[in-house]
């Protein structure tokens, strides 16, 4: 995801480490890779819900905090956020 780590360093807990990263230095990096590979690097938008987004049914849920890591939409599908967020991505990719 195209995510801008300004915004994201305001969260204290978590900005040093995106900080160390070198969050550009990082993109550049996977864009040289996925072209010397003869990959395709894929950027979500940055407003891209892919946390929130059932990947069964295709609902959004409401917003939540960082630290809720498991979610059950209303459909009855029970999410943990971040395969959640990776299958939304692959789905994007197609």
């Amino acid at each position: 995801e195209t995510l801008k780590s300004k915004d994201m360093m305001r969260n204290h807990q978590v900005a040093k480490s995106i900080a160390d990263v070198s969050w550009y230095e990082f993109v550049r990096q996977l864009e040289y890779k996925s072209n010397f590979y003869g990959r395709t690097l894929i950027k979500a938008d940055q407003w891209f819900a892919s946390t929130q987004i059932c990947s069964s049914c295709g609902e959004k849920g409401q917003r939540q905090t960082m630290n809720v890591r498991e979610w059950t939409c209303a459909c009855g599908a029970h999410h943990d956020r971040d395969i959640n967020a990776s299958i939304n991505l692959l789905m994007l990719a197609d």
